[in-house]
């Protein structure tokens, strides 16, 4: 059985062993094979090492699909013991000894979000589509959120921004298997947590939901341009998300001033390699550009050169203001992986109130290495292997305003 045929078969019936994973992935998904030397807290995980941890997870979760949860079958099914496999390949590079109240523990702080990150450039290679591909990397980044919601008593806005980004049913069974897959001091009570979870998401109407604002709100402004439609969806979302509104319709209201004379932001995102530059000669002729590489060549006299970053960065933020100041459309064209970079320009673009559409384009390690070696300046491979492991969370849906732009499969706005 190939590779294909094995993954089509996780949205029937197979239940592979953690072995027969690693045999069948382990060459695409190499943390595969650190996960049985690295090491747990003897106390959060009396099992073992994460290998055994992660065999007993999927052994629950096996059980439960074929009896609680045997309702979830064809793609999410597979997505679902994807996401589990892989719920904790982050723990390979993010494991570490600290000590705590004079006693020594080992913990792995962000492996969920270093697991995303890492795999986002691996599943392409898999020949999965994007939208399996987006939903297993946000199963694996978000698997903690469950827990977390109800320990920090999360708001609706809270709740609504991770149906956003995850299925919640499919979540919350991964975590019953995580928690079930374990020996630790109290299952219990982690279990009622995630019960509650699912009240919350339930009495909030995200349980298992796709969130579509668009239909709920499309009979409304059917008048309205289509770029004005557009901004009326991405700020409700926006602002559905923040908490500043309760009900999409009340966008309706709070986009009034702005939604017919209003920049468009496009913030791509992706490493070097990945087709942004082609994109935007297909969708942005008209669009004003901000490129840090064309900067850096300006006043470093060198694309690669890092210098000067501070001086760099001032410079592109006020051609950005220019463009928004004048509700002129705009492209922030850089590399953008980064949550917290590219975030100070998606804030930008909301203080002048834009719509602000990020791009992201996902293809796998190996497509981006070689339509870098294409390129007439070529990334060095140094500065490559960066660029790919400092992704933080790329694909997560919840720092901007969106639109959906009309992209074909190999270039998708989220």
């Amino acid at each position: 059985m190939n590779r294909s045929e094995w993954l089509a078969d996780l949205a029937g019936d197979s239940e592979p062993s953690l072995d027969e994973c690693i045999t069948v992935l382990g060459d695409v998904i190499d943390w595969l094979h650190s996960l049985e030397g690295t090491e747990q807290d003897p106390e959060w995980h009396a099992e073992g090492n994460v290998k055994i941890h992660t065999a007993m997870v999927l052994s629950e979760l096996y059980h439960l699909l074929r009896h609680d949860a045997s309702h979830i079958k064809g793609s999410q099914r597979q997505i679902l013991v994807l996401g589990t496999l892989l719920h904790d390949v982050g723990k390979a590079i993010k494991t570490r000894r600290f000590e705590l109240d004079g006693v020594e523990r080992i913990g792995a702080p962000q492996h969920a979000e270093a697991g995303r990150s890492y795999l986002a450039f691996k599943l392409p290679e898999l020949g999965l589509g994007y939208s399996e591909i987006l939903s297993i990397l946000n199963l694996v980044g978000e698997h903690h959120a469950p827990k977390k919601l109800v320990v920090r008593n999360g708001s609706r806005a809270d709740y609504f921004r991770l149906a956003r980004q995850v299925n919640t049913e499919l979540v919350y069974w991964l975590e019953i298997a995580d928690i079930k897959g374990r020996i630790c001091p109290d299952p219990e009570k982690q279990l009622e947590s995630l019960e509650e979870f699912r009240l919350y998401a339930e009495e909030y109407s995200v349980w298992g939901n796709e969130i579509n604002v668009r239909s709920e709100i499309a009979p409304l402004i059917s008048d309205l341009p289509s770029d004005a439609k557009e901004y009326v969806y991405a700020h409700a979302i926006a602002q559905l998300e923040s908490g500043k509104i309760y009900i999409a319709e009340e966008a309706l209201a709070t986009t009034y001033r702005h939604r017919t004379e209003h920049s468009h932001l496009v913030v791509l995102c992706g490493p070097s390699g990945s087709g942004k530059t082609s994109w935007l000669k297909q969708h942005c002729n008209d669009y004003a550009i901000v490129s840090l590489d064309a900067l850096r060549q300006e006043i470093n006299g060198d694309t690669e050169s890092q210098a000067n970053r501070g001086q760099i960065m001032q410079a592109a933020k006020e051609l950005l203001r220019d463009s928004l100041r004048k509700h002129a459309n705009v492209v922030w064209d850089a590399t953008s992986l980064r949550t917290d970079f590219r975030s100070i320009v998606c804030g930008l673009g909301r203080d002048y109130n834009a719509l602000v559409s990020l791009i992201v384009f996902l293809q796998s390690e190996t497509q981006i290495k070689k339509n870098n070696d294409k390129r007439r300046r070529s990334v060095p491979d140094s500065v490559m292997e960066k660029q790919l492991a400092s992704v933080a969370s790329q694909t997560s849906r919840s720092s901007v305003q969106y639109s959906h732009l009309n992209l074909n499969e190999r270039y998708n706005s989220v």
